[in-house]
C-alpha cells in the first residue's frame, strides 16, 4: 500500500512546480520565433515606411509653338433711316458688299454666314428713327486667306460698310489632344531631369514616379497680346502645361 501511495504521490503535485513537459517546451519554442519573427518585419516595416518618405516633388515644363487652324470673324454693321424699310435697305446693301469683299479673296460663299439681326427705334421730339443691326460671321480653316482679308478690311469701309467696335478676326487652336500626350510626356522627362539634379546635390539617386499630377493646358498668344485684342487675334499661338511630379529618392 505504501509503494502505491508513493507512486500516485506525483499526479497530486500542483502543475506549477512540476518540470515542463515537450508540449510546452514546443509552445514556448513557436512563441519565441514568433516574436522574432513579428520584431523582424515590424522593423522591415518601419524601414520600408522610412524610405518611402524619401521623395521630391518637381516640377516639369512643356512649351510648344502652334499655328492656330480656325479663324473666324463677326461682322457686325448697321444703318439708321426714318423708315424702317430705309434702315434695312441699307444693311442689305453693306451685306452685299461684305459677300463681294469675301467672294473677291477667294472664300467659298458658305464661308459668310448672318449670325443675327435687330431692330430698335428711337423717338425724339416726336421724330422716330429706325436703327438695323446685322451681324455676319466668317468661319475658315484656311489661315493665310483670313489673314489676307484682314489686312485688307480697308476696302469694306471704301465699300462703305461701317464696322462696329468688335468686328475683330479670332484665332482658334483646336487640335490641342494631337499633342496633349507629347507635350505630357516631355514635362515629365523635365521634370525627372529637375529631380535627378537635386537628387545629385544631395547624394541620391532617382527612383519611380510616387505620384504625379498633370497641370492645365494654356493656350495663349506667341508674342503677348501686342496692345491688341489678346490672345484670340492672332493665329500664332503658344501652348503650355507644367506636371508636378514626386519621385521617390534611392
Amino acid at each position: 500500500m505504501t509503494g502505491n501511495s508513493e507512486e500516485q504521490l506525483p499526479s497530486a503535485t500542483p502543475f506549477w512546480k512540476r518540470p515542463p513537459g515537450p508540449l510546452v517546451l514546443s509552445a514556448a519554442a513557436i512563441l519565441s520565433l514568433g516574436l522574432v519573427a513579428g520584431g523582424y518585419l515590424l522593423g522591415d516595416g518601419l524601414t520600408r515606411m522610412k524610405l518611402a518618405e524619401r521623395s521630391v516633388t518637381v516640377r516639369g515644363l512643356a512649351e510648344r509653338d502652334v499655328m492656330a487652324d480656325l479663324a473666324t470673324w463677326t461682322i457686325s454693321y448697321s444703318a439708321t433711316a426714318g423708315d424702317m424699310a430705309s434702315a434695312q435697305a441699307s444693311v442689305d446693301r453693306d451685306t452685299a458688299s461684305i459677300r463681294a469683299f469675301f467672294a473677291g479673296l477667294g472664300f467659298p460663299e458658305d464661308a459668310v454666314q448672318p449670325t443675327g439681326a435687330n431692330v430698335s427705334s428711337f423717338t425724339n421730339n416726336g421724330i422716330t428713327s429706325f436703327t438695323v443691326r446685322q451681324r455676319m460671321t466668317l468661319r475658315t480653316t484656311d489661315i493665310d486667306r483670313a489673314q489676307r482679308a484682314v489686312r485688307e478690311q480697308s476696302d469694306l469701309v471704301r465699300r462703305g460698310v461701317q464696322l462696329e467696335e468688335g468686328s475683330a478676326m479670332a484665332y482658334t487652336f483646336t487640335k490641342l489632344n494631337d499633342i496633349k500626350p507629347e507635350m505630357v510626356a516631355e514635362a515629365t522627362r523635365d521634370a525627372r531631369a529637375a529631380a535627378e539634379q537635386f537628387a545629385q546635390d544631395s547624394g541620391a539617386g532617382v527612383g519611380g514616379i510616387r505620384q504625379a499630377t498633370q497641370g492645365y493646358f494654356e493656350i495663349y498668344a506667341r508674342d503677348g497680346d501686342g496692345g491688341g485684342w489678346g490672345v484670340a487675334d492672332t493665329p500664332f499661338k503658344k501652348v503650355r502645361v507644367v506636371t508636378t511630379v514626386d519621385f521617390y529618392l534611392d
